[in-house]
């Protein structure tokens, strides 16, 4: 069988289903209330196996209001009715229509596969030849014929699904002969005339596959580089493809963290870019108030006339609480003073922000000014991100756990990095509101039945008990209690969360799961790097081993080994052996390239502190990825090159001074934690 790349047989092309060099089905098509479905994403899964995602927004199904925020969210993605098309040969074929309606409201519409027969010789389509070869079409529901076309009217409630099953049964002069010999995608193989001869290699095929994704997401970062952005030591970089080709605050900034062992350039441009951007007056329409963060700056016509605020919008929180983090990272990694003193008082101005701004009941929310604005300013920012548990949109003014999270470790790393520089009282002070903010937050978050944190607080500081992928942010900034982080990583891998390719952003229990959603049930890579750096810091090594191995199984699917912004939640097992696309995912996306490199920092145990001329090691590489070599990492002024095999590590080639010790980074909180750091870390130098 042959088909375009849309899955489909259309009138007039060389395509067509071909027994015995006979070509018996020249049409095969669908139509949804006479529109052709769009294909999302579609492959063979064996060579006698296809399987097919194609979507379009439920007919008659309310879309809601349109989103003022980002305004890319597509109207497939926001109410979905997923076709997918499964496909199996013999020496006939069976294919499996399932339609399954992901939108909250009931849809109905019409069902039309349009089919013409054929008999043409596959050397020479144009010629019909008169032969006792023909194809019967069997049909699991009575159709109602019209022409060539067979219909069928539809209705699905919410989650409601439709089956039809079609056998194409050959007869050729005249015999005729069996529909399928596979049992299905995922099925056994019994036939023993297969070949049975296996090929090995010392490098696992996932090893491969690792370093192929490692070396493309390099690529893509520099791909996305944003020149007239560029400033003396550093550059910054667009969020990503086709759509986000902008300066994005909290992408560059994490982007710029996360790639950091590619070195401390892109973390220097993003810092600096963001200070010339920082918020100077009180401008409703565009989110700004002094000291606040930049969200994304635009150039585009309807930006440059002012007819949007995206010109300069400052409608997130995450911005502000990163930039402070991200300047004590460049502590880290370069234990250069004078590249960090000219933005401290920057990353000051931004919590004394959110301390001004966004602090309520001693913990931080969000709320747009703007008649344009972003009405979700946490990290999932789309318009319907934060849901109660029945699925009704709770509206601002939200605290959020995760930016619960990234103030608190904000504000603890920077402390420690005002320390260092000599600033003892302001380091203190923020210190001390970092842990008064951990025991709030823990009190306030905290859900025991469920052994997760809730995904955020209302407008009347009630926990809105949703089960999303947000709490593990939690565990990853260390503002989760310590006796907290074991039942979460083990609740993160139960099947309405971890999907096999990664962690959903919302249970596939909840009734507003989407699996091609934005925020409610897709799997955004970029959360995972940072997932599995939390998890080896709490010692928890085969919950970071079995994040970063997911992902890198992700990558060996798309083209070029590079993980999209997104895709989608479908549960990963052997009828469902690829998952989907989020509709207008970009790739590459800076944030999903950098993700792959703190996958492998975890794996790796690696954590850099440069001030005491240190890399910090703790290798515990698994099967898939027995070695693995690093050449050139920039740790201040020394440079090293290294050799991880298994639990092991060697070092190839140092230049500069640097110890390069084995050691876990430390990571439970005192009361003391700065100087028990210091201390630490002064012990093993010496």
């Amino acid at each position: 069988m042959a088909t375009g790349r849309d899955g489909c047989i259309a009138p007039g092309s060389s395509h067509g289903l071909f027994v015995h060099e006979t070509r018996l089905i020249s049409t095969l098509r669908y139509w949804i209330d006479g529109v052709a479905p769009s294909p999302n994403v579609l492959s063979n899964v064996d060579a006698d196996s296809f399987l097919g995602y194609y979507i379009i927004a439920a007919p008659g199904v309310d879309l809601g209001e349109p989103d003022h925020g980002s305004g890319m969210m597509p109207p497939e993605s926001r109410q979905p009715l997923e076709m997918r098309i499964s496909r199996f040969t013999g020496d006939g074929l069976h294919e499996d229509v399932d339609f399954t309606n992901y939108a909250r409201g009931t849809t109905r519409f019409t069902f039309e596969i349009e089919i013409e027969t054929d008999c043409s010789d596959i050397a020479d389509l144009s010629r019909k030849v008169e032969i006792d070869r023909t194809i019967e079409i069997g049909w699991s529901r009575a159709p109602v014929f019209e022409g060539n076309r067979a219909r069928f009217e539809i209705e699905l409630e919410p989650k409601g699904t439709w089956h039809l099953g079609i056998d194409f049964v050959p007869s050729i002069d005249g015999c005729q002969l069996s529909v399928v010999g596979s049992q299905g995608i995922g099925a056994p193989t019994t036939d023993n005339r297969e070949p049975t001869t296996l090929f090995t290699t010392r490098e696992p095929p996932l090893a491969a596959c690792v370093r192929d994704t490692l070396e493309q997401a390099k690529r893509d970062l520099a791909s996305l580089r944003l020149p007239d952005l560029d400033s003396k030591d550093g550059w910054t970089m667009a969020a990503g493809l086709p759509i986000y080709l902008a300066l994005y605050g909290r992408d560059t900034l994490t982007a710029g963290w996360q790639a950091a062992i590619l070195g401390p350039e892109m973390m220097r441009g993003a810092l600096d870019v963001l200070a010339r951007y920082q918020g100077k007056v009180t401008d409703d329409w565009r989110d700004e108030q002094p000291g606040r963060m930049l969200h994304e700056a635009h150039t585009g016509p309807l930006s440059k006339l002012d007819i949007n605020p995206r010109g300069r919008s400052y409608g997130s929180n995450t911005t502000s609480a990163l930039y402070p983090f991200i300047l004590a990272e460049l502590w880290h990694w370069t234990g250069d003073a004078d590249a960090v003193r000219p933005y401290v008082d920057n990353a000051l101005a931004a919590l004394e922000w959110l301390d001004r701004e966004r602090k309520q009941e001693g913990l931080y929310t969000y709320q747009t000014h703007s008649k344009d604005g972003v009405k979700h300013q946490g990290w999932k920012d789309s318009p319907d991100a934060i849901v109660y548990p029945d699925g009704t949109p709770v509206e601002p003014p939200i605290a959020t756990c995760e930016e619960q999270g990234f103030t608190f470790i904000a504000k603890v790393h920077f402390a420690e990095t005002l320390l260092s520089l000599g600033r003892a009282d302001e380091a203190k002070r923020l210190f001390d509101e970092a842990l008064a903010l951990r025991d709030r937050f823990n009190e306030a978050f905290w859900m025991e039945d469920e052994g997760w944190y809730a995904l955020a607080l209302d407008a009347n500081f009630q926990q809105v008990r949703s089960i999303a992928s947000n709490a593990v942010h939690c565990v990853a900034t260390g503002i989760a209690r310590d006796e907290h982080v074991p039942r979460i990583a083990e609740r993160v891998f139960r099947d309405d969360l971890f999907s096999g390719w990664g962690v959903r952003t919302l249970s596939n229990l909840h009734p507003s799961y989407n699996p091609y959603s934005y925020h409610l049930g897709s799997i955004w890579p970029v959360e995972h790097g940072t997932f599995a750096m939390g998890f080896m810091r709490y010692g928890l090594r085969e919950a970071a081993e079995r994040i970063a191995k997911a992902q890198f199984e992700a990558a060996a699917l798309f083209d070029f080994h590079r993980l999209p912004e997104l895709f989608s939640g479908h549960h990963r097992d052997e009828k469902t052996p690829f998952p989907a696309i989020y509709p207008n995912a970009n790739s590459p996306q800076a944030w999903s390239a950098s993700t792959t490199f703190s996958l492998l920092e975890s794996l790796l145990g690696l954590y850099p502190y440069a001030p005491f001329h240190l890399l910090l090691v703790d290798p515990h590489l698994p099967n898939w990825l027995p070695e693995i070599t690093l050449k050139d990492i920039r740790v201040g002024s020394a440079t090293v090159s290294l050799r991880f095999e298994g639990d092991t590590y060697e070092v190839l080639e140092k230049k500069g001074k640097l110890h390069v010790i084995r050691q876990p980074m430390p990571w439970s909180l005192t009361a003391t934690w700065g100087e028990r750091l210091r201390g630490f870390l002064t012990s093993l130098v010496k």
